[in-house]
């Protein structure tokens, strides 16, 4: 679960920047935003949660 709301910051971090810096509407973040709520309840989540949580993995188990 902590994986699941890092990553929801990250991301809205990541859009609010978009929004103020690189000229991204508002318009276009809400439709980002509903494709995911859609791809969430799609057949593909399970598929995109796995590659998310294998990428999450790797990373963490770089050292430095």
């Amino acid at each position: 679960m902590a994986l699941s709301i890092s990553a929801v910051v990250l991301l809205a971090i990541i859009v609010f920047i978009l929004v103020k810096k690189s000229g991204l509407k508002a318009g276009h973040a809400v439709v980002c935003v509903l494709l995911g709520f859609y791809l969430a309840s799609s057949t593909i989540a399970p598929t995109i949660n796995e590659l998310t949580t294998n990428i999450a993995g790797m990373i963490g188990d770089i050292k430095f």
